[in-house]
């Protein structure tokens, strides 16, 4: 196996162990100390939920799952366009980056109220709900990405006459790689947090919609076991754009 991929096996070992202590530690210190369910279910007692057919577990998280990535490739597509359209328009970033920014400091939360009105309940609300607070950092980070360029480099192109699609296609877009990733690890973790936002608020189905329902009777349990399915969702998205990530980063590093 070659070196990267050893340490990439020694670095995911590591951290399932760390989680496995964890959540072992949680058992033992619940089942010593004789903390009552409604109060911190164990693990174990949480997990005995997914057994239960009235919580709806799969139709739940496919619903709160197809938000999060909705809201996260809406997001990172009108972030990423907007951002390579500022780096070609500096007066159409003047116009609109100040509009961005104003719009970003509105309180998702009060946003909520306004889109359920205008769009109804179901999936679409919640997705725009995800994507207005994922939008903006995916935005910033490939704008500067963009705009960071070598001056040897834009020197260089000028010299040998290359045209403006040659410098961002050959040294703007290839050079804003990590920028645009970093912006979406971050996106990704804000996209799980709109989708919960606008679940809480208004909402017929998906995990946030479960854990309202089910704070009435204090059952704990399943509302711990949809926190753990809302962080595998974070998990299991932020995973994926890292593996994008390595994909095209490393393979644009080797190309050159």
């Amino acid at each position: 196996m070659p070196a990267d991929g050893t340490r990439s096996a020694r670095s995911f070992a590591i951290i399932l162990i760390v989680h496995v202590a964890v959540i072992a530690l949680w058992q033992v210190l619940v089942d010593a100390f004789k903390v009552p369910k409604f109060v911190l279910p164990s693990p174990l007692a949480a997990l005995s939920t997914l057994g239960s057919a009235k919580y709806a577990w799969l139709s739940n998280t496919a619903v709160t799952a197809i938000e999060i990535l909705g809201g996260f490739c809406l997001g990172a597509f009108v972030g990423v366009a907007f951002a390579v359209i500022f780096t070609w328009s500096r007066i159409v970033a003047l116009m609109l980056l100040p509009l961005f920014v104003t719009l970003n400091m509105i309180p998702k939360v009060a946003l909520g109220p306004l889109v359920i009105v205008w769009f109804s309940y179901g999936i679409w609300p919640n997705i725009l709900i995800a994507f207005s607070i994922c939008f903006f950092p995916i935005l910033l980070t490939t704008a500067r990405g963009l705009s960071e360029v070598e001056p040897d480099l834009l020197d260089l192109v000028k010299s040998l006459r290359g045209s403006r699609w040659t410098l961002f296609r050959k040294i703007q877009l290839p050079g804003s790689l990590p920028y645009v990733f970093s912006g979406m690890k971050v996106g990704a973790i804000l996209a799980v947090a709109g989708a919960i936002v606008g679940e809480f608020i208004a909402s017929e189905r998906g995990l946030g919609y479960l854990m309202i329902q089910v704070q009435s009777s204090l059952d704990t349990p399943a509302m711990v076991m949809a926190v753990v399915l809302l962080t595998l969702l974070g998990v299991a998205l932020y995973g994926l754009v890292l593996g994008l990530e390595r994909l095209f980063v490393v393979r644009d590093i080797r190309l050159q």
